[in-house]
């Protein structure tokens, strides 16, 4: 598997000491033979007052990492640093860092803000401050009127929001934050997301980590996103970057869902390209390789990148039109998803066109690609998987 990205935006490399930094951590699971590896080799920095989502599917070693950080599981190599202090070693209450679950952990028998002092008397902070920092935590969740209440009399969107207090009133300069909105349904996630953002500028110098599978909110929320896989770090740049420019298939997949179409490069000038892909010559944008790679060359294989809602459809009149024909039709509701056979191309094609689209199954359409059609992509290499 190729090295992620390390450009100075994808390391996070600045003159200030980094909030959080991993050095080579790694995390096995048992002994011997039959010792599991949770995480290998990751190696990440993330500057104060900076967002990092670490994005990926169930078992890619995303909250292994957050555990690690906290001090929830030791590593079994590399370091863990705190403002370049080495916690490596220290238990999770020296390291004063706030902690926000997905399944909230709020004491059941304690009122709202018990629950957000316990940290502080952990901390053994002065009684007359306590509810003072208690108050204030509250507030800036939006809490403060259900002070009294206890969890059960809460809905899982505030008992998230006091969970998040709780985290928040020991003013940690790190805030890890794990699947915290998994357990609530779409609209509360929506909501939960966009009150997240606005904590996001009242916490201006407090660097967060934020572990999730849902691409959705790595995008919304994250300065950079780190895309883990099989316990590694694959990619890391800006939430943007990886999206218009994806360096890696896994990432262009997995990011987006995007269509991964093998072609061969013909020509390249700068980062204009043109390529062909079964009987197609489509024109494309050629960004730089990775670090490591060769820039792109004429006979090259690469993976063309098209996102399904650039697909536009149309009839097979239009000039350019590509004859396609529809293998299924799901209604989405924003959008309908099409699957297409699409003359002259290898792979089968994903469109996202919008609202109720009526295409039936077995129905010739025009498809339509963007240009560039889509972004060119290294293919895998040896026995990596797309």
């Amino acid at each position: 598997m190729s090295a992620p990205s390390t450009s100075v935006a994808a390391t996070g490399t600045a003159d200030a000491e980094p909030a959080i930094v991993f050095d080579r951590v790694g995390v096995r699971y048992g002994r011997g033979r039959k010792a599991t590896a949770a995480l290998t080799d990751f190696t990440l920095r993330v500057a104060a007052g900076e967002t990092v989502a670490l994005l990926g599917p169930s078992g890619s070693g995303k909250s292994t990492a957050l555990k690690a950080l906290a001090g929830f599981v030791r590593p079994s190599a590399g370091a863990v640093r705190l403002s370049g202090r080495d916690v490596t070693d220290l238990s999770p209450a020296k390291r004063g860092i706030g902690v926000v679950v997905q399944s909230y952990a709020l004491f059941p028998h304690m009122r709202v803000r018990d629950n957000v002092a316990f940290g502080l008397r952990a901390h053994r902070v002065p009684r007359g401050r306590v509810r003072e920092r208690v108050g204030e935590a509250l507030e800036m969740v939006g809490m403060a009127a259900y002070a009294d209440r206890l969890p059960r009399e809460l809905s899982g969107g505030q008992q998230q929001r006091v969970a998040i207090a709780r985290a928040l009133a020991i003013r940690p300069k790190v805030l890890l934050l794990d699947e915290p909105l998994a357990a609530l349904d779409a609209q509360l996630r929506q909501s939960m997301l966009t009150e997240l953002q606005d904590l996001r500028k009242a916490l201006p110098d407090t660097a967060m980590l934020y572990v999730t599978h849902d691409q959705s909110e790595a995008l919304a929320l994250a300065d950079r996103i780190a895309v883990m896989r099989d316990a590694r770090l694959v990619d890391i740049d800006t939430a943007e970057n990886l999206w218009r420019r994806p360096p890696s298939s896994f990432t262009a997949a997995f990011l987006g869902g995007a269509n991964l179409v093998p072609c061969t490069v013909k020509h390249v000038s700068g980062t204009a390209a043109f390529v062909t892909s079964g009987t197609r010559t489509l024109r494309a944008e050629a960004p730089t390789p990775g670090v490591g790679q060769l820039d792109w060359a004429p006979d090259d294989e690469g993976l063309l990148c098209v996102r399904p809602h650039t697909v536009r459809i149309g009839t097979t009149a239009e000039r350019e039109a590509l004859p396609a024909t529809v293998l299924s039709a799901v209604w989405r509701g924003a959008t309908t998803r099409l699957r297409l056979d699409v003359n002259g191309l290898p792979v089968e094609l994903l469109a996202d066109v919008p609202g109720q689209a009526d295409h039936a199954v077995g129905a010739v359409v025009g498809v339509l690609l963007p240009d560039p059609a889509g972004v060119l992509i290294p293919a895998p290499v040896g026995g990596e998987r797309g």
